[in-house]
């Protein structure tokens, strides 16, 4: 009789703590209903403010990789890991950005039981792609403003499926947004146009300017093709000092996410300065000219029309 007792005690905890777990979970629920605001996390700046600008107060975005920090290779926090688990929707750029080299986003994914296609999806998806070779996309496809508009009408989309309800409303920032893009795009070949075909070399650290460099007419050299560990060597060195002296550029550029030693080394060689920084893999610091995906794509175009006709 006494191990009865004990036993039907044990089994009215048991199911009392189902039944708590259970309300629990349902508050949990209806509090993420009544908040109203789909939980997004993407994986660097760039993407962080095209969410914004599409999703504005109807969503709350979490970027992994902060501004002026290196994506090609990363190392998670504990809290992005907690992040990515209770998100509603995941961002990723694709083409092999996160998911080449250590592969830290997709160990990340797996960790918390996201699912791509369904919970993740890259938002390079629509955009136009150029191949480094054969089984390399070039990852930086947002360098594009005709690209960046596809983002940003493929993020819409998304969002507009997680949360029919505000459907309308992300579309309609979209093409806002998307009508901004194409302005500056205006602006920019016109700027560009103005500049003598032989000026236009535009020589970086890291290769992440063609889409630029081929949607304006421009003609590209650099010290290595991907930011990975070899970066500066001798052989690379030697390639771009060599394209440099034939050509004669009136600047070199060196970009926000990387150390500029390798750069130097190239201006001192040559005797071209190094005109200003630009911003390929990261958005700006707060308070930068470059804190948002357009003011980016702004001072990039206003600095290398400039620099590319500055007189030595």
């Amino acid at each position: 009789m006494k191990k009865l007792t004990i036993c039907l005690v044990a089994l009215a905890f048991l199911i009392g703590g189902v039944f708590w777990f259970s309300e629990q979970k349902e508050k949990t629920t209806t509090l993420k209903k009544d908040d109203g605001k789909l939980q997004v996390v993407v994986t660097n700046s760039i993407l962080a403010d095209l969410v914004k600008n599409v999703g504005q107060e109807k969503t709350d975005v979490y970027s992994i990789v902060k501004p002026g920090v290196d994506p090609h290779e990363y190392e998670p926090k504990p809290q992005d890991i907690a992040k990515v688990a209770g998100a509603d929707v995941i961002f990723y750029n694709g083409l092999k950005l996160e998911t080449g080299g250590n592969g830290w986003f997709k160990k990340m994914v797996q960790a918390s039981h996201k699912r791509f296609g369904q919970d993740v999806f890259a938002a390079s998806t629509q955009a136009k792609v150029r191949y480094l070779h054969a089984d390399q996309p070039d990852p930086h496809a947002w360098l594009s403003l005709a690209n960046g508009k596809r983002y940003v009408a493929y993020i819409s989309e998304i969002l507009a499926k997680k949360d029919p309800v505000n459907a309308k409303f992300y579309r309609q920032n979209a093409q806002k947004y998307q009508a901004k893009l194409t302005d500056l795009d205006a602006y920019a070949k016109e700027a560009f146009a103005q500049i003598a075909p032989q000026q236009r070399l535009l020589v970086t650290s890291e290769g992440a300017m063609e889409y630029f460099a081929q949607a304006y007419g421009l003609q590209t050299a650099y010290i290595w093709a991907l930011n990975t560990e070899a970066q500066g060597t001798p052989e690379q060195l030697k390639i771009v000092l060599a394209k440099i002296k034939q050509n004669k550029p009136a600047s070199l550029f060196v970009e926000s996410s990387v150390s500029p030693k390798a750069m130097q080394k190239v201006s001192n060689e040559t005797g071209v300065k190094i005109y200003a920084k630009i911003y390929t893999d990261s958005l700006g610091a707060k308070g930068s000219k470059a804190d948002t995906y357009y003011k980016m794509m702004q001072t990039n175009i206003t600095r290398i029309s400039q620099g590319l006709t500055k007189p030595n």
